[in-house]
C-alpha cells in the first residue's frame, strides 16, 4: 500500500520515478557493443544484451523501430546503436530502448558529425546574429587551401576574370588528413595576426565525408568563430556540408562560387544576389537546426508522458511471459519425450513379441548347438568305426589268406591243423584268397 508520507515509496512508484528520471536526464546515447542473447518473438520486437569485455546492458528495440534496420542482428555481432535509457518497471531493470542500429564502423563519422553539430549549435556558434558582414570594398582575399589543388586554380581564375584588381594571398595548408585541421587553424591565426587581407576564403574541392573530415573539427570551428576577419567557407560541392560551413560568416557552395561572392561583376547585382541567397540558406539552416533541437527536446518530453511508453512496457512484459511460457513448454515436452522413450523401452522389454523373439533366438541357438553336437558325434563314431575296422582287419584270417596262405576244412567244416585228422576218401575244402578248392584224401 502507498504510504501517506511522501518519502515512503512503493516499489512500483519508485521504479516509475526512476524511469522518468533516467529518461529525462540522460536522453539519447550512442553505444558501440557486441550483441548477445538476441531473441525475436512473434510480436516482432527485438530483445538483446549489449556487452563489452566488462559490462552488459539489456536492450529492447520495438517493431516500429527495428523495421528500418537493414540487416538481421546475430549474436556476437558488433553494432553501433542509438537509444534512450529507460527502466523496465516489472523487474526494476534499467535498459536501453534502441532507435537505430548500424554495423560497427558504418555511420560512426556521421554520428560524430551530428553530435558535434548539436553541441556547437547549443553553444551558439551557428547563431545568425553573430555572423560578421563581408567588407564592401574587398581589395585583398586570404585563401586558405592546398597550394596545388584545383580549388585555388578555380578561385584565381574567377577573380582574374571578374576583378583583376583583387589581390590573392594564399595560406597553403593540407585540406585532408589528420594534421590538416591544425594547419588550417594555424593559417587562420596567421591571417588574423598579420591583418593583411580583408576576408578569408576557406576552400577545397569536393570529396567523401572522410575526405572533408578535417573541416568538422571542433577546434577549427572555434577558430573560425573567434576570427576577427570575416570567413567564407567554400568547401566541397553544393551537396557537401561541413561544420565550418555552419560556423563561417558566409557559406558558398563551391570554390568558384566563393570567389564570385567576394568579387564584383557588372553592376554588382549577381554578387549581391548570391550573397543574399547564401545568407538566406545559412539562416534557414540555422533555423532548421534550432527547430530540430527544439523538436527533439519536445519529443523527449512527450515520450516521458506518452501512454505509448506504458504500452511498450506491457508489450515487453507480454513478450517476456511468452518466452518464459515457450521455454517452460519446451522443457515440459522434452521431459515428456524422454519419459515416453523410457516407457517405450520398458514396454518393449516386457512385450510378448520381445519375449517370443528371445525364445526364438534361444531355440535357434540350441538347434545350432544340437546340429553341431550331432555332427561332432557322427564324426567321432565314423572315426571309431574306421579304427575298429582297421583293428579287425589286422586280426582277420582273410588278411592271412591275402598273403598266400590257405585254410583247409574237413567235411564238417572244422579247420584241419593235423594230417591225422583226416581219413582216406574224405572230401576236404581248401579256402584260398580267391575261391575254394575241393579235394579227396587218397
Amino acid at each position: 500500500m502507498k504510504s501517506s508520507k511522501n518519502n515512503v515509496y512503493t516499489v512500483s512508484r519508485l521504479n516509475g520515478e526512476v524511469r522518468q528520471l533516467l529518461e529525462g536526464e540522460l536522453g539519447k546515447v550512442w553505444l558501440e557493443a557486441e550483441i548477445s542473447n538476441f531473441v525475436s518473438p512473434n510480436s516482432g520486437h527485438w530483445y538483446m544484451t549489449l556487452k563489452d569485455s566488462r559490462s552488459q546492458i539489456r536492450c529492447a528495440m520495438f517493431k516500429g523501430r527495428n523495421q528500418s534496420v537493414p540487416f538481421k542482428p546475430v549474436n556476437g555481432q558488433q553494432v553501433l546503436v542509438k537509444g534512450s535509457i529507460s527502466v523496465y518497471e516489472p523487474r526494476g531493470d534499467y535498459q536501453l530502448l534502441l532507435e537505430s542500429m548500424l554495423p560497427a564502423g558504418d555511420g560512426l563519422l556521421a554520428q560524430q558529425y551530428e553530435a558535434l553539430k548539436l553541441k556547437l549549435a547549443a553553444e551558439g556558434l551557428f547563431a545568425t546574429e553573430t555572423k560578421r558582414p563581408l567588407p564592401q570594398n574587398i581589395q585583398r582575399i586570404g585563401v586558405i587551401t592546398s597550394a596545388t589543388g584545383a580549388a585555388v586554380r578555380d578561385v584565381v581564375k574567377v577573380l582574374s576574370t571578374r576583378d583583376p584588381s583583387i589581390e590573392v594571398v594564399i595560406y597553403p595548408t593540407q585540406v585532408q588528413g589528420t594534421s590538416a585541421s591544425k594547419q588550417i587553424i594555424s593559417a587562420i591565426t596567421t591571417a588574423n595576426k598579420r591583418l593583411e587581407v580583408d576576408v578569408i576564403l576557406l576552400t577545397r574541392g569536393g570529396g567523401s565525408l572522410e575526405d572533408l573530415w578535417c573541416f568538422n573539427d571542433e577546434d577549427l570551428a572555434h577558430a573560425i568563430y573567434n576570427s576577427a576577419l570575416p570567413v567564407v567557407s567554400a568547401v566541397g560541392h553544393e551537396i557537401d556540408t561541413t561544420i565550418s560551413d555552419y560556423v563561417a560568416d558566409v557559406r558558398a557552395p563551391t570554390p568558384s562560387a566563393g570567389a564570385e561572392l567576394l568579387s564584383d561583376d557588372k553592376g554588382n547585382k549577381t554578387q549581391k544576389l548570391n550573397l543574399t541567397f547564401s545568407r538566406l540558406r545559412q539562416a534557414m539552416r540555422h533555423y532548421l537546426l534550432h527547430q530540430s533541437t527544439l523538436l527533439t527536446e519536445l519529443s523527449h518530453q512527450l515520450q516521458r508522458e506518452d501512454p505509448k511508453r506504458q504500452l511498450q512496457q506491457l508489450e515487453q512484459r507480454f513478450d517476456e511471459m511468452q518466452l518464459k511460457l515457450e521455454s517452460a513448454m519446451q522443457y515440459k515436452l522434452s521431459n515428456a519425450a524422454l519419459k515416453q522413450q523410457r516407457l517405450k523401452g520398458q514396454l518393449q522389454q516386457q512385450s510378448p513379441a520381445h519375449k517370443l523373439t528371445l525364445e526364438q533366438n534361444k531355440v535357434s541357438y540350441l538347434s545350432n548347438r544340437l546340429n553341431d553336437a550331432m555332427k561332432t558325434r557322427l564324426t567321432n563314431a565314423n572315426q571309431q568305426v574306421s579304427y575298429s575296422a582297421h583293428q579287425l582287419e589286422t586280426v582277420s584270417p582273410l588278411a592271412t589268406l591275402s598273403r598266400g596262405y590257405s585254410i583247409t576244412r574237413d567235411g564238417k567244416g572244422n579247420i584241419l591243423q593235423d594230417a591225422k585228422q583226416v581219413k582216406t576218401g574224405e572230401i576236404l575244402t581248401t579256402q584260398l584268397n580267391q575261391g575254394e578248392v575241393k579235394s579227396v584224401v587218397s
